[in-house]
């Protein structure tokens, strides 16, 4: 027998998963999971995991409750980790309760990890408390979407609470939420917020009154609050106030290298779309380099002009038996910071990091203590652009680790976002980045580009934007990922 956890994934942030949630994602064998949960929380799981959508929207079920529970007992037991993902906390009007009853009355194992429901978490990200001393000492959550209706709540009882009343999956109960609280003598004016799409970007919060909510329009996935504690939302929002709220910002790095972009972005309120356009492809041959490995002693310097470099060096190096002391006698030199920070984590420091993140600022920085007779290791990717002059080119030893190719995993995503007219800006960080995602929208869609504002990392990549056909809005004055997040909050 295998084993089902029932994980919560929280309200719609992703970095709202608790730690063990995250954990047992990334070791799951099969994933089943609904619509509410975030795309992010899918590319944690290992590449070999089983993927099952089972996603719910009102009066349209992907899959009726029944066959989700034969689905994980389906896998469980053929003695698989599964993990089923659900958004909110899986007890929490998630059915979470009824799927691990069917899983125990069927001699499976199961785990619960909590997660935060959107009761609390939806709230807080749109500055409600959803308790205060002053205005609410009890809550209370409510599902609108019961067996026979709200018929069968008891409006009385909840009308005279001295608490914050949160309505779940009521997006077509305003109705009857507002006529039975009424009736039961709860004040017309009693402050009223319908949260949409809660701690995520494209967050919206409409502030009303018990009586006037009906004359709402309202889409899901919807929270309503009902209590004074609405009041206090001018006061404690902080998520609509982040610098780049709600701006649609498309990432078009390599996927591996896009996350610290990600990160950032996000956490300053954006709405990330990533598209990368690059695919990093390490050569299967890499007998030179091993060869060059095996007489490092005979070179002086090695230089690194990217994370991918460090990653499949130390790869190589690894499956010769060897590790960062064979480097001991070499001077390491490293472009960006990025860079740095990725061979940091094999515990080596560079040397050298150029001011100016380029080939021509290593040229500049070598120049003034490269001897005639010092010879330099430069791993890199095939085809990559080099700039170096007369005097350096015959020193230097270059080797291929990898060659990139054009990603179009996420065609689909971008060509629905510019058809939509949603995107505010487009991040370019090199001058493959730029062809690439020209090549993968295709000639049909490359008119819908000049919608968007392009954001440039330096003036190589301008370059090639311009070379395609484009402008230019903005560029960093300095080629590293912090200058182009400054360039971003300043624009507008």
């Amino acid at each position: 027998m295998g084993k089902v956890y029932l994980i919560g994934a929280g309200p719609g942030d992703y970095k709202l998963m608790t730690l063990k949630g995250l954990e047992h994602i990334r070791d799951a064998e099969v994933l089943v999971y609904d619509r509410l949960v975030s795309p992010r929380h899918l590319k944690e799981v290992p590449v070999d995991c089983e993927l099952v959508y089972v996603g719910k929207a009102s009066s349209n079920h992907t899959l009726p409750q029944e066959e989700i529970n034969e689905i994980l007992v389906k896998w469980a037991k053929m003695g698989k980790k599964v993990v089923r993902l659900k958004g909110g906390d899986p007890y929490v009007f998630g059915r979470g309760g009824e799927e691990g009853e069917f899983l125990v009355s069927h001699g499976i194992e199961v785990e619960v990890i909590p997660g935060i429901t959107s009761a609390i978490g939806g709230l807080t990200f749109a500055g409600i408390p959803i308790t205060h001393r002053r205005y609410a000492s009890s809550f209370h959550v409510i599902s609108a979407h019961l067996k026979n209706g709200l018929r069968e709540l008891d409006w009385h009882s909840l009308a005279k609470l001295n608490g914050t009343l949160v309505f779940l999956m009521g997006a077509r109960s305003l109705n009857e939420i507002s006529s039975g609280l009424i009736k039961a003598k709860k004040p017309k004016a009693t402050p009223v917020a319908l949260i949409y799409s809660a701690t995520m970007p494209r967050q919206h919060v409409d502030i009303t009154t018990l009586a006037e909510m009906v004359r709402m329009e309202v889409k899901s996935p919807v929270l309503i609050v009902i209590g004074d504690v609405v009041n206090l939302r001018d006061k404690l929002s902080f998520f609509e106030n982040k610098p780049l709220f709600g701006k649609n910002i498309v990432v078009t790095r390599a996927r591996a290298q896009s996350t610290p972009l990600v990160d950032r972005l996000a956490d300053l309120g954006a709405n990330v779309i990533e598209v990368p356009t690059i695919k990093v492809v390490p050569l299967p041959d890499q007998q030179i380099l091993k060869a060059e490995l095996m007489q490092l002693a005979n070179y002086q310097y090695l230089i690194f002009t990217s994370v991918n470099t460090v990653k499949i060096f130390f790869k190589v190096l690894a499956e010769l038996g060897k590790d960062s002391r064979s480097l001991a006698p070499v001077k390491i030199v490293v472009i960006g910071k990025q860079t740095g920070k990725c061979l940091e984590e094999y515990g080596i420091k560079a040397d050298f990091m150029p001011k100016l993140a380029t080939l021509e600022g290593m040229v500049e920085t070598l120049k003034s203590v490269l001897k005639s007779t010092d010879r330099i290791l430069l791993p890199k990717a095939k085809m990559a652009r080099m700039v170096l002059t007369d005097m350096l080119a015959g020193l230097f030893t270059e080797i291929n680790l990898y060659e990139t190719r054009i990603d179009t995993s996420s065609k689909n995503e971008i060509l629905e976002s510019l058809n939509n007219e949603t995107i505010d800006y487009i991040t370019f960080s090199s001058s493959s980045t730029v062809h690439n995602f020209v090549r993968l929208i295709g000639d049909e869609h490359f008119d819908k580009l000049h919608q968007a504002k392009l954001i440039s990392l330096g003036p190589i990549t301008s370059q090639a934007i311009k070379e395609v056909g484009l402008g230019v809005y903005k560029e960093t004055k300095e080629p590293f990922i912090d200058a182009m997040v400054e360039l971003l909050k300043e624009s507008k």
